[in-house]
């Protein structure tokens, strides 16, 4: 039988999963748990208060600085 993870765990893998910058499989795989596992606990979760609003913010700066570095990166290896 599967490994049973306690309520606090999926709720900071939810977290994780909407505020890391990775795709969910990569989380997933990184947690030990399901790709369809995760993606069912995000479905379940959603609308609820498990990524606060700093959180959100934090993902899209990450997310814009992330796009930053690759269009530089994109640049630096034209020249």
């Amino acid at each position: 039988m599967g490994t049973v993870r306690t309520d606090e765990f999926r709720k900071e893998a939810v977290r994780i999963a909407l505020t890391s910058g990775l795709s969910r499989r990569q989380v997933a795989d990184d947690l030990g748990v399901g790709f369809s596992t995760l993606n069912k606990w995000v479905s379940a979760r959603r609308g609820t208060d498990v990524v606060s609003a700093k959180d959100h913010e934090l993902a899209r700066e990450n997310e814009r600085l992330r796009r930053e570095v690759r269009i530089l990166k994109e640049e630096r290896d034209i020249l």
